[in-house]
């Protein structure tokens, strides 16, 4: 007769106590791990260091204890069958687990990095490795941050653009609290800003992101007052309204390049502003008037910037109305913008243009990549014999599959549409020129096109780029062209509907732990039957 109470039979007790040790061992390393990684900063560090502590001890005592008070078990565990099959889970663990340092070891040695998100947003876009080029001097950011603001990102960010300036960006954090002698010289109230100094110049990020430190370089360069005015009193979207049609996009585009962007009712002041840096005429609905046309002409013969962006007359009310505004673009730049609409059959909307070319010598073009897309595009005409001292570049051209349709009922009256020989205008056609005056210093973009950069289109391929390069051309600002931040994608989570929200919760709660179970009741019957 056994005796019950012989101390094997507490010996479970220790075997629980190191259970219960191990499992607190183990969250509790885990809160070491997130410490370490600065994802929680506990009140007192020194309390999780003496938890795990005792819980490791009670772990190696409760193991002890099991051992002391049930020797035969102990043995026949270390030297019967579970004990085999654990060494050699022990063995491969062991392995494994040496792979994984040797791996990280060899890592650590060679770092190298890969961006897989979709619009590589942990990699200096191409336009801020451009700004870095630019630069006249050398580039020191100052990073404020105090001891509770994470500097991970900001880290990271400023490395990839010191490592990319070829020596001319350098940078150091500060902690704002230690230092507020200087935090006060750079006018900084808040954590979290980098001031990027370049000799005696200062601009401030707001954050640590690329947009921001690209703005603070901008400024660097080009720290004067530029000002982009945009005609109105002809039908021509609102730069600060909202829907598909209006300009708002192009209009926080420049503003995030530093310019200062504001309208003008030419008709009613009768008067360009000397601050003017380019005015741009976007989509026009109805004609210019003489006078202001007049006043177009000395402006850019004393060294402006003129953007025209015309629609074809059929989406316009200009009917068939003089329009001065063309007249002066003929006779001053030898630049015809032809009554027509462009069908490009490269495209699955014909009236869609898709650019086919670039100018490969042009700033405006010269580093594009990816095609326009116009919808409702007329045509340009570039004159063979030029007004003197005038420099005219074809910037877009169209496929040989484009014509100019000449025949606008067709087009307004949504009639069947073919090429004419006799009176259409064949591909490839030129839907955007710029011009120079090497006289006066004038710069002109013309495009036959507006709708390319409403807010419906604007970041679509090419077309932000292509407008933005526009006006940094025409405004003489060539160390800003291609240098235009990036915008990040909005990503949004839509929820799946009920049905399928169902069938996403039967599978991970019910069928595949089912069948997970399953499976294990199907073994042990298996290994019951062969005894």
């Amino acid at each position: 007769m056994k005796n019950k109470n012989t101390p094997a039979r507490y010996a479970i007790v220790g075997l629980i106590v190191a259970m219960v040790a191990c499992v607190a061992t183990g969250l509790l390393a885990i809160v070491k791990g997130t410490i370490a990684l600065q994802l929680y900063t506990p009140a007192n560090p020194n309390t999780i260091n003496i938890a795990l502590e005792v819980s490791g001890g009670l772990l190696i005592l409760g193991l002890a204890a099991y051992a002391i008070l049930n020797p035969a078990g102990t043995r026949r565990f270390l030297t019967g069958r579970q004990a085999r099959y654990g060494s050699n889970t022990l063995v491969m663990s062991l392995a494994v687990a040496g792979i994984i340092v040797v791996a990280n070891w060899l890592v650590f040695q060679n770092p190298k990095s890969w961006d897989l998100t979709q619009n590589k947003s942990h990699t200096l876009a191409p336009q801020s490795i451009q700004a870095l080029a630019a630069l006249p001097g050398k580039v020191t950011a100052i990073a404020f941050y105090s001891t509770q603001t994470p500097t991970d990102t900001a880290q990271q960010l400023l490395n990839n653009y010191k490592s990319a300036s070829s020596g001319k960006f350098d940078f150091r954090f500060v902690d704002p609290n230690a230092n507020p002698v200087l935090a006060r010289q750079y006018g900084v109230t808040g954590d979290g800003k980098i001031v990027l100094t370049m000799g005696k110049s200062a601009q401030t990020a707001n954050s640590a992101t690329e947009t921001d430190i690209d703005q603070a370089m901008i400024r660097l360069i080009s720290p004067e007052t530029r000002v982009i005015y945009f005609l109105t009193g002809h039908g021509e979207p609102d730069i600060n309204g909202s829907g598909t049609t209006a300009l708002s996009t192009a209009r926080t585009t420049l503003e995030n390049k530093s310019y200062t962007v504001k309208t003008l009712n030419l008709a009613a002041t009768n008067k360009i502003p000397g601050d003017a840096k380019t005015i741009v005429i976007a989509g026009p609905t109805s004609p210019l008037l003489p006078q202001e046309v007049t006043l177009l002409k000395a402006y850019v013969d004393k060294g402006g910037g003129l953007i025209v962006m015309e629609d074809p007359t059929v989406f316009t009310n200009f009917g068939t109305s003089p329009d001065p505004l063309a007249d002066y673009l003929k006779t001053d730049w030898g630049i015809t913008l032809d009554n027509d609409v462009v069908i490009d059959l490269t495209s699955n909307q014909p009236l869609n243009t898709i650019a086919s070319s670039y100018s490969s010598t042009s700033p405006i073009t010269q580093n594009t990549t990816t095609v326009t897309i116009m919808p409702g595009t007329r045509s340009l005409t570039v004159a063979k014999t030029l007004p003197a001292g005038v420099t005219d570049t074809p910037l877009i051209m169209t496929s040989q599959q484009s014509w100019g349709e000449t025949n606008l009922d067709k087009i307004k009256n949504n009639q069947q549409i073919s090429f004419d020989q006799a009176t259409d205008i064949p591909g490839p056609l030129d839907v955007a020129v710029s011009g120079e005056n090497s006289s006066t210093t004038g710069h002109i973009v013309v495009i036959g096109n507006s709708a390319f950069a409403t807010d419906k289109a604007f970041n679509a391929y090419a077309n932000g780029d292509i407008f933005t390069n526009s006006v940094d051309w025409a405004a003489q600002e060539k160390n800003l062209i291609q240098i235009t931040p990036r915008t990040p994608i909005t990503r949004t989570f839509n929820l799946p509907n009920q049905l399928v929200f169902i069938l996403i919760l039967l599978g991970s709660i019910i069928v595949i732990p089912g069948l997970v179970v399953v499976a294990g009741i199907s073994t042990w019957l298996t290994r019951r039957r062969r005894g």
